[in-house]
């Protein structure tokens, strides 16, 4: 490949996405693929600055509109410092969230709407899209009450979305839909309670179908 390939991982917190992505990224250096792994927010310096202050649960109140300038300059640093030069060498990149997120989290979660998501996407992203979105969506109700038990393992605090009640959630859950509905040519949903290593199957031959298909051939 010329330029490199892009994909990104989505889905509530509890899905199962960050473990896919785990396994995904060890599959594919295993069959000598040059593989970038990053994540939004944080995956930089200043990214993780900005994950610390937007996830932490002591940090409210904080305005909606604030929250999605944060997660956009979060998204701004990545492209610039991660995500882009490591496309241009040639790599596969693997991204945990990105736009689809703050479409869902903060267009539907927070009820700004998709069109001031779309539009800043445009703006801070140069308009930078995944070749390929997997979107994990098991069931909703398992789905959170996993994010909130992992959440409350954790010595660390970034529990502030886990915290919002249920109608949020489920807003989050239908954006979603909502985007791979809108999508379907780039976002590929892998939906229901499958085990590991079912959907782990499941996205190594897609992603390698994908991979063939985007190899100019020789």
């Amino acid at each position: 490949m010329s330029r490199g390939f892009f994909l990104t991982f989505e889905g509530l917190d509890g899905s199962g996405k960050s473990t896919q992505l785990r396994r995904l990224a060890a599959y594919l250096e295993a069959h000598g693929h040059a593989v970038t792994v990053t994540r939004q927010p944080g995956g930089t310096r200043i990214g993780d600055r900005i994950r610390a202050l937007i996830l932490d649960s002591r940090t409210e109140p904080m305005d909606a509109m604030t929250e999605l300038g944060l997660m956009f300059s979060d998204r701004a640093q990545a492209i610039a410092e991660v995500i882009r030069p490591a496309l241009e060498a040639g790599r596969i990149v693997l991204c945990d969230r990105y736009t689809d997120s703050t479409e869902a989290y903060q267009g539907g979660g927070r009820q700004l709407g998709s069109e001031v998501v779309l539009r800043m996407h445009a703006v801070m992203c140069g308009g930078l899209n995944p070749d390929l979105t997997l979107l994990l969506l098991p069931d909703f109700n398992r789905s959170l009450a996993r994010a909130r038990r992992r959440n409350g393992r954790s010595d660390k605090d970034e529990n502030r979305f886990e915290t919002e009640d249920q109608a949020f959630h489920r807003r989050v859950y239908d954006r979603y839909r909502a985007i791979a509905a809108r999508e379907p040519a780039r976002v590929t949903v892998i939906a229901g309670d499958q085990s590991i290593e079912a959907i782990h199957r499941q996205i190594i031959r897609l992603v390698d179908e994908k991979l063939r298909a985007a190899t100019p051939a020789s």
